[in-house]
């Protein structure tokens, strides 16, 4: 199992990972607060400004305060783009 430092010392699966996202449009705004209200919203930005949202294959949203770049970024470092783990 990878993991990918979100900021602040956070870390999340790669492998869980579906899409990283900027919180900007209306759609995704909506998206945040459906989550917020059922529960199922982590947020990671220690009080700072959303800047990416991290959309979760269990439908967790993750909320960094990095930049989408930043996050796929770390998500390449990793070694981790589209590549499956072998047992």
């Amino acid at each position: 199992m990878k993991l990918i430092n979100i900021g602040f010392g956070n870390m999340i699966s790669a492998g869980r990972l579906v899409a990283i996202v900027s919180p900007d449009s209306a759609p995704i705004k909506r998206m945040v607060q459906e989550a917020r209200d059922r529960g199922i919203l982590i947020d990671a930005t220690y009080g700072r400004k959303t800047s990416s949202v991290l959309i979760m294959d269990n439908d967790h949203l993750v909320l960094s305060a990095l930049s989408p770049e930043s996050v796929a970024g770390r998500l390449e470092e990793t070694g981790a783009g589209g590549e499956e783990e072998k047992l």
